[in-house]
């Protein structure tokens, strides 16, 4: 059964939830010492890229604020250049990133009815 895009963006904001959850109160230190950890983070944001990838086009459209692309890109690298992984970039991710997209995804969900006819959604 194919999902509806409205399933694949909770799905982002549910991956976004669970980077915050795993990472909590960790320093960077921490974070790339406890493997489980980093592992499922690095996952989550993959997923994130994976569920953008299944928004339609003429949504992201409609939703400028959320940086599309670049989640997509994000899990491109992730995905194919997992021994490059660049750490600075990943903790700059989880602390800066990952809150503020989580942010905004909630945002719009508010105004998501707002936003598109019934047609669309």
């Amino acid at each position: 059964m194919l999902r509806d895009w409205i399933q694949f963006y909770d799905d982002l904001i549910e991956f976004c939830s669970r980077i915050l959850d795993y990472t909590a109160g960790l320093t960077r230190e921490d974070f790339e010492e406890s493997k489980v950890i980093y592992d499922a983070t690095v996952r989550n944001v993959e997923l994130i890229g994976e569920a953008a990838k299944n928004i339609p086009e003429q949504i992201r459209l409609q939703i400028p604020d959320v940086p599309w692309q670049r989640l997509i890109a994000t899990r491109n690298i992730l995905a194919h250049d997992y021994f490059g992984i660049n750490n600075d970039i990943l903790w700059d991710i989880i602390e800066n990133k990952v809150p503020e997209l989580a942010h905004k995804l909630r945002t719009v969900k508010k105004q998501l009815p707002a936003l598109f006819d019934e047609n669309t959604l």
